[in-house]
């Protein structure tokens, strides 16, 4: 890429991003409801993409040499974590140290 090409690819980046920041702002704006189909997905995508995530960060687990076994720990983990503690953050970074220790440590 040539300089010129360079800077007009991070332009439209920057343009890109900033229209998907602020176009929800601008038509939706503080004091205006949104629609009943807004308001629906507002409430249903977030669960949505969590499943989205899980399915597709556990989709070769079982191809591995060990079968998925440091995966299932570290989801039965974070389940016992949050159904205990109740703080997903919490859930999610203990998760993610206990796989990370299992797999350079455990299931090498």
């Amino acid at each position: 890429m040539t300089t010129i090409q360079s800077v007009i690819t991070i332009l439209v980046v920057v343009l890109g991003t900033m229209l998907t920041r602020f176009l929800p702002f601008l038509i939706f704006p503080e004091g205006k409801t949104p629609p009943p189909y807004i308001a629906y997905l507002g409430t249903v995508l977030p669960y949505a993409v969590i499943g989205l995530l899980v399915v597709y960060s556990l989709k070769d687990a079982f191809y591995t040499p060990y079968h998925g076994a440091p995966e299932g720990i570290a989801v039965l983990f974070i389940y016992i974590l949050h159904k205990w503690k109740k703080n997903t953050l919490l859930s999610i970074g203990g998760g993610t140290v206990l796989y990370m220790v299992l797999v350079q440590t455990c299931f090498r």
